[in-house]
C-alpha cells in the first residue's frame, strides 16, 4: 500500500500473485482492508487543495519525470506484466512504452483546458465558463492490460489537478507497485497518488461509496459497471466507464484480403484475445467467406504460443482456468451448430489444458451460436458470412455493446457509409488498431460512457463551472 506519500508496512494479510502460464506464485502485495482503503481517500482529499492550486506546468514536470522513468524501468516492468498477467514479454514492452505516451501527452494537455468568454446580457456583465479540478478520484483498473490501463487514467486526472485512488484488479498488482514506486520518485507530493490492493468484496464498497470520492473511473466487465453505477447513484458520483465490448470486423469482397488477415491476426490474438476490442466477430462477404476463412486460419496456425517469458513467443496463456472453459464451451457450442473448425480448436500440444487455449478460427459459423452473442474473451475468430451492406450492417448492430468495430474495403464511399451506419464509439477501416493517445478511446450502448486519450480524456476529470460577473 502506498498512502499519504509513504509504502505502509505489511499489516498480516497478503495478496498473492500467481503466473497464469504455471501457477506459480511470483510475488505478493499487501492486502488492503476497510480502514485501509478510507485513509487513502483521506490523503487524497487532504492533498487536493495543494494539487488543484499549483501552476500547471508543476504538475506537468511531475508527469514529464514519471514518462522519464518509465522508460527507464521498461524491461523491469515488462518482465512484471508477463509473470503476472501472461502476454508475451514483447508485447508487454509495448504495452508498458503505450502507457507511457499517456503521462507525456497530459504533460503537455494541461496547458489546455478550454474555457469560453460568452457573449454578455448588457453593460457591466461578463460571463465566462472555466474547467475546474473535480476532486477525489477513484479509478478502478482491469487484469488484461494492467500497465497501460493506469497511467491512462492517472495522467489525465492529476493533470487536471486531481487526487487519485487507484485500486488495480486483484490479479495483477504487480505492474501497479512498480508504477507507484515512479510515482514516488517522480515527485507527486504526499497524497496526490495513492495506491490500494485487495479484494473488491473486502474494500469495494467502502472506496466506491465514501462521501469525498467525486468520480469513479472504472474499466472492466458490465456486471461491474452495473453495480458501480448503483453504488454511485446514491451519492450521485460522476461515473465514467470502459466495459466489455463485442466487435464486429467487416470484409467485404473488394478488400485487401492479406491486409485483413493480417490486421485480423493482431486484433484477435493479441493479448490472447482477452482484449474489448478484439475482434470478436468475423463478418465476411458471402462470396469470399471460405477463402478468408482459409486465410485467416494459416495465419492462426503460425501462431506461437507458450510461457511469455520464452523467446519467439506470440500467444501466452488466458488468466485462468474459468477463462479457457468459457473460450472451449464458445467452440463446442458453435461447431455443434454447424461450424467448421479450421484452425486451433483446442489446448495446443505440450501445454496446460487449465491454462492455454490454441490460437482458432472458425467457419461456417451460425448467427445464433454463443460467440455471435456474449463477449468470448479469447483467441477463437469466428467467421460469418453476410449477402451485402445492408445485411453486414444488421449483424454488426446486433448487440448490446458499442465500444468498436473494424472495416475492410477499397471503396472509400462504402467505407464512410458503413463506419456511420455502425453503433460503435470507435471504427478502424483497413486496420485492427484503435489505442492511440491523441484519440478518445471510448464506447456506447452497454459499452460504457466517457472517453479516455484526447483531450476528451481530460475534460472527464474536469467540473463546468459558469460565472456571470456583474460590475
Amino acid at each position: 500500500m502506498y498512502i499519504g506519500g509513504h509504502w505502509r508496512e505489511p499489516s498480516g494479510a497478503w495478496l498473492r500473485v500467481f503466473d497464469p502460464a504455471t501457477g506459480d506464485e511470483v510475488g505478493r502485495v499487501v492486502a488492503a482492508t476497510p480502514e485501509h482503503a478510507g485513509e487513502a481517500v483521506e490523503a487524497a482529499s487532504y492533498a487536493f487543495p495543494d494539487w488543484s492550486g499549483r501552476a500547471p506546468d508543476e504538475r506537468a514536470r511531475v508527469l514529464r519525470k514519471a514518462h522519464q522513468l518509465v522508460l527507464e524501468r521498461v524491461d523491469e516492468l515488462a518482465r512484471a506484466l508477463t509473470l503476472e498477467q501472461g502476454k508475451p514479454v514483447d508485447e508487454a514492452k509495448g504495452e508498458v512504452l503505450w502507457g507511457a505516451e499517456f503521462l507525456l501527452w497530459y504533460a503537455e494537455e494541461v496547458r489546455r483546458p478550454l474555457g469560453e468568454i460568452l457573449a454578455s446580457n448588457g453593460p457591466g456583465q461578463h460571463l465566462q465558463v472555466r474547467r475546474r479540478p473535480r476532486g477525489v478520484v477513484l479509478c478502478i483498473t482491469p487484469w488484461n492490460f494492467p500497465s497501460s490501463m493506469i497511467l491512462r487514467k492517472i495522467a489525465p486526472a492529476t493533470a487536471a489537478g486531481n487526487t487519485v485512488v487507484l485500486k488495480p484488479a486483484e490479479q495483477t498488482p504487480l505492474s501497479a507497485t512498480l508504477l507507484f514506486e515512479i510515482f514516488d520518485e517522480a515527485g507527486f507530493p504526499p497524497g496526490v497518488v495513492n495506491l490500494v490492493c485487495g479484494d473488491p468484496a473486502v474494500i469495494g464498497e467502502t472506496l466506491t461509496t465514501h462521501p469525498k470520492v467525486r468520480q469513479i473511473s472504472f474499466t472492466g466487465s458490465v456486471e461491474v459497471g452495473k453495480l458501480l453505477l448503483t453504488q454511485a447513484a446514491r451519492r450521485i458520483t460522476k461515473v465514467t466507464l470502459e466495459l466489455g465490448g463485442h466487435a464486429p470486423a467487416i470484409v467485404f469482397a473488394d478488400a485487401d484480403l492479406e491486409l485483413a488477415a493480417v490486421k485480423l491476426r493482431f486484433s484477435k490474438f493479441q493479448s490472447a484475445g482477452q482484449s474489448c476490442v478484439a475482434a470478436n466477430r468475423v463478418l465476411v462477404e458471402a462470396a469470399i467467406a471460405d477463402e478468408f476463412a482459409e486465410r485467416l486460419a494459416a495465419h492462426a496456425d503460425s501462431v506461437r504460443i507458450g510461457h511469455g517469458l520464452d523467446p519467439g513467443i506470440d500467444v501466452g496463456p488466458l488468466i485462468d482456468a474459468a477463462a479457457t472453459r468459457r473460450v472451449r464451451a464458445h467452440v463446442q457450442d458453435a461447431v455443434s451448430r454447424g461450424a467448421r473448425l479450421l484452425a486451433g480448436g483446442d489446448v495446443p500440444q505440450g501445454l496446460d489444458a487449465d491454462r492455454f487455449f490454441a490460437p482458432t478460427v472458425l467457419a461456417g459459423v451460425s448467427p445464433e451460436s454463443l460467440i455471435c452473442r456474449e463477449e468470448t474473451f479469447g483467441p477463437v475468430a469466428p467467421v460469418i458470412s453476410f449477402r451485402d451492406e445492408e445485411h453486414a450492417v444488421e449483424l454488426a448492430n446486433a448487440s448490446d455493446y458499442g465500444l468498436a468495430a473494424y472495416v475492410f474495403t477499397r471503396d472509400l464511399g462504402r467505407a464512410y457509409r458503413v463506419s456511420e451506419a455502425l453503433d460503435y464509439g470507435m471504427v478502424a477501416v483497413n486496420d485492427g488498431a484503435l489505442g492511440w493517445v491523441q484519440a478518445p478511446f471510448g464506447g456506447i450502448k452497454q459499452s460504457g460512457e466517457g472517453r479516455e486519450g484526447h483531450r476528451l480524456g481530460m475534460e472527464e476529470y474536469l467540473d463546468i463551472q459558469y460565472v456571470s460577473l456583474n460590475y
